[in-house]
């Protein structure tokens, strides 16, 4: 009963002006901001010895604080042909049935839906695999990327603003592939590999390090940026993007390319750089 109310609450609520609000609340430069992170580490138990940068006081916005940067021997890479690319806890991940992804017991959605409508695109991930990842409050917020990549293209989706968390995941079908988010296509050795960035309530913006800030603006229209033209190459573990505010990643992978860590179960917490598959 609490988990419909829960989902039924979302429908009824305002998400983007929310997330608007909490977008100049977290991008601003206030007197009361070292409270507020202050807070947040308190009600989160948020782990700042692993921080490169401790010092609460140091931090000009919450945004800075949220996607601080960590030592540098703090999430070291495995040796894996695919590394977790985040911190957070595994959704669902597994085989894609035809272009149906599992989101949750009695939902799926398409890998067409969830790069923008590119049935050309989600073509070549025909009964590959995927992997959903959802970020917490309290995890680490940069986003790494789980293999050697070129960049090709990046598609931002607009769309819904539902939470992430597993009861929303239950509730609203096709949540993934329904909320606002950013499509980054990648040319591996192994094939094309789509690293998805899903928005959420209160994700105040989602960036990557080619592109700054992709949203806002919200328009309302599909965008896409292609760079064929471009060599952007980013090695196993390099930061490709961040979320201001938490939001979850979806990764796809082409047939008979990944075969997933043994240890990996749905619920599972996981750590950037810890091995993902082979």
């Amino acid at each position: 009963m609490f988990d419909r109310l829960a989902v039924l609450l979302q429908y009824l609520l305002p998400k983007q002006t929310l997330t608007e609000i909490a977008g100049k609340v977290a991008s601003a430069q206030a007197s009361w901001t070292p409270s507020l992170i202050k807070w947040f580490i308190a009600r989160y138990n948020v782990n700042m010895a692993e921080a490169a940068n401790p010092d609460v006081q140091s931090y000009a916005t919450f945004n800075d604080f949220f996607t601080r940067a960590l030592k540098s021997d703090a999430r070291p890479l495995a040796s894996a042909t695919y590394v977790c690319p985040v911190d957070g806890a595994i959704s669902q991940f597994g085989a894609i049935e035809n272009d149906q992804l599992f989101q949750a017991k009695g939902h799926t959605y398409s890998t067409t839906a969830l790069v923008g409508g590119d049935a050309t695109l989600a073509a070549q991930f025909q009964d590959g695999s995927f992997a959903t990842i959802y970020l917490s409050p309290r995890d680490y917020h940069r986003i790494h990327m789980p293999c050697d990549g070129r960049l090709t293209r990046m598609i931002y989706v607009p769309g819904d603003l539902f939470s992430v968390n597993p009861v929303t995941a239950r509730g609203v079908p096709g949540l993934f592939a329904r909320n606002e988010r950013v499509v980054c296509v990648f040319d591996t050795a192994q094939g094309e590999f789509v690293l998805t960035l899903v928005g959420a309530t209160i994700v105040g913006s989602m960036a990557t390090v080619w592109h700054g800030v992709v949203n806002p603006p919200r328009t309302g229209e599909v965008r896409e940026w292609r760079y064929d033209d471009q060599q952007i190459n980013l090695k196993k573990g390099d930061e490709m993007g961040r979320f201001l505010l938490g939001s979850t990643v979806v990764m796809l992978f082409p047939k008979d390319t990944l075969k997933f860590n043994a240890q990996w179960a749905p619920q599972l917490p996981v750590r950037m750089g810890e091995g993902m598959g082979l």
